[in-house]
């Protein structure tokens, strides 16, 4: 992708195209108009350089009103054609001809050469991208970076024989390195030439036999041919040669892995958290990959649980074990222990705000209100600033129902917030304020809190849902809560819960055919819908005439939330709903 904020020329350099692009010039374009235009462009990218972007594409796109012949601001004004928005094939088709005409004028300008590169590749004009790459070299031929952009255009046009020969110039320049070693590697495997992508790995491999890397490198390499013996070999002199390194064991591992032998596998793992000469950092790498693999595979047996208990009673005092082990443990739904973990990383290290909200998190999440409120006024101890530690105590309050606590412990976070500077966090806190007072019954002083934050942040969306579905549910206003619903849906096309409250005001507004279309693609745009959507829907359904298909709806959400009396009522009495 083309970045707006790339490297360009620097003024003495772009006086230097200048003077080269006032030859030739139309003769209706006066030298006022030229100078005036060249000046101008120099400003603009002075304000790029400063990030001042809407002021540089303005002057940009007023330098080349005035001076459409001079191909440097042509470039550039092309190059704008390319990012704007909504442009059509046509437009940037023509954006990247105006790049072009500057080019083929001036190919020794590397920098333009290689923004006109980015562009090319970026639009999948590979052959264009080529063709500049090409002529660079010819200019720059001991330029890397060249090499390496004209490697990856022969690469991209399926040119792997050229591509090989420039990787092999680049290693005249650079010295041989696995990461050309691997590129080389991978142009050969494409040609279908094993017998030479193993040789291209020989020639780094026999510079250095005793390089740990290279060896790794080697096994890795016959592994991907499914040349198992030779791939082992290479592992086993590299732990021959490092015995404690931990990245040997983990490569190790990984071949066991690929060749199905579990047991081995996990035997290398275990050899490379037991090792008391690796570094726990080292370990901690280890296991965080390990247990990576373990979770995609949905493994859920012992042995990652094992090998943290081997890696704690090593390293008892070390808060990075306790904190990954926590966080594993988390992924795997063990909330109880995961918050265990966290309670020894504290004890630890009691400042660590992260910790603290990530055991709040767990508490709040397994309805334990007062040990998250607990947590929090502890963690309030070493991070008295910290505001997302009072949003989390106050969700807690609110979840407790003490919503006097709830509504102090909000203004006391929104004290610590510059509403100038910060104005978005501001607006969040004054919205879930407006939610507590709603839930308390005070739906005046809860709207107030909404206007407020919705004047701080207008595009604060998740105010405006619960502003439009507070207002939907009291029918009041609700046009007013039409246009907002509809404003946070289209900020939040996939949010089920914005969606959900779109559908709701039609609902409201006995608008039953579009708050049907929406209650659907509120739920999906949701793997698990929740009892509030399902319990809409049914209410959608019925209101539509379709009473059976509501009564099942109904039913769903009763399993999730089986205490709500209001949805037994509606199975219960059919006459209930009224439309």
């Amino acid at each position: 992708m083309v970045t707006l904020l790339a490297t360009v020329a620097l003024s003495g350099m772009m006086g230097a195209i200048f003077a080269k692009n006032n030859k030739g010039r139309h003769s209706d374009i006066s030298s006022q108009d030229k100078r005036k235009a060249e000046y101008i462009f120099l400003q603009a990218q002075a304000l790029k350089e400063k990030d001042s972007i809407a002021d540089y594409f303005d002057l940009i796109k007023h330098a080349y009103m005035l001076d459409s012949t001079n191909t440097a601001i042509s470039f550039y004004y092309g190059h704008l054609q390319l990012l704007a928005d909504g442009r059509t094939p046509a437009e940037r088709e023509r954006g990247i001809m105006m790049m072009k005409k500057h080019i083929d004028a001036h190919p020794e300008d590397y920098h333009e050469a290689t923004f006109f590169y980015n562009a090319c590749m970026s639009l999948g004009k590979s052959e264009l991208a080529l063709e500049t790459m090409e002529r660079q070299a010819l200019i720059n031929p001991n330029k890397t970076d060249v090499q390496m952009r004209l490697a990856t255009a022969y690469v991209r046009n399926q040119k792997y024989a050229q591509a090989l020969k420039v990787y092999e110039k680049i290693e005249e320049f650079e010295g041989r390195s696995i990461e050309t070693a691997a590129f080389k590697v991978i142009l050969c495997r494409e040609m279908g030439d094993t017998a030479q992508a193993i040789e291209q790995m020989h020639k780094l491999y026999d510079e250095a036999p005793s390089n740990v890397d290279y060896n790794l490198a080697m096994s890795e390499l016959f592994t991907a041919f499914n040349m198992n013996d030779s791939a082992l070999h290479y592992l086993d002199k590299a732990q021959q040669l490092d015995p404690d390194n931990g990245n040997v064991y983990f490569a190790k591992a990984l071949y066991y892995d690929e060749i199905g032998d579990s047991i081995n596998y996990d035997k290398e793992i275990y050899n490379a958290l037991v090792s008391r000469d690796i570094a726990v950092e080292t370990k901690l790498d280890v296991l965080s990959q390990y247990t990576s693999t373990q979770l995609m595979r949905n493994d859920s047996t012992q042995r990652v649980n094992n090998l943290f208990k081997v890696l704690i009673e090593q390293h008892p005092h070390e808060t990075k074990v306790h904190e990954l082990y926590s966080q594993y443990l988390y992924s795997m739904k063990d909330y109880t222990h995961a918050a265990e973990e966290l309670g020894y990383q504290l004890d630890l290290d009691p400042t660590n705000a992260d910790a603290w909200q990530r055991l709040m998190v767990i508490n709040i999440m397994t309805d334990k209100y007062p040990q998250a409120v607990d947590a929090a006024q502890k963690a309030l101890e070493f991070n008295p600033d910290n505001v997302d530690l009072y949003r989390y105590i106050a969700m807690a309050y609110f979840q407790m129902k003490d919503y006097d606590k709830a509504l102090s412990t909000y203004d006391s976070a929104l004290n610590l917030v510059d509403k100038e500077k910060d104005n978005e966090l501001y607006s969040d806190l004054l919205g879930v304020k407006g939610d507590v007072m709603v839930e308390t019954g005070d739906t005046t002083a809860g709207f107030q809190c909404y206007d407020a934050a919705l004047e701080i942040c207008p595009g604060n969306t998740s105010v405006m849902n619960n502003y439009a579905y507070f207002l939907a549910l009291g029918n009041r206003e609700l046009d007013k809560a039409e246009r907002m619903a509809a404003k946070a849906v289209y900020a939040n096309p996939n949010n089920a819960t914005f969606i959900d409250t779109y559908a709701w005001v039609f609902f409201k507004k006995k608008d039953y055919d579009m708050a049907l279309f929406y209650i659907k693609q509120a739920i999906a745009n949701t793997d698990e819908p929740s009892a509030d959507i399902l319990d809409h829907y049914g209410d959608i359904l019925y209101a539509s005439g379709q009473e059976q298909e509501a009564i099942e709806q109904w039913q769903k959400a009763l399993e999730l939330d089986s205490s709500n009396e209001l949805i037994k009522r509606k199975i219960d009495d059919k006459k209930y709903y009224e439309k």
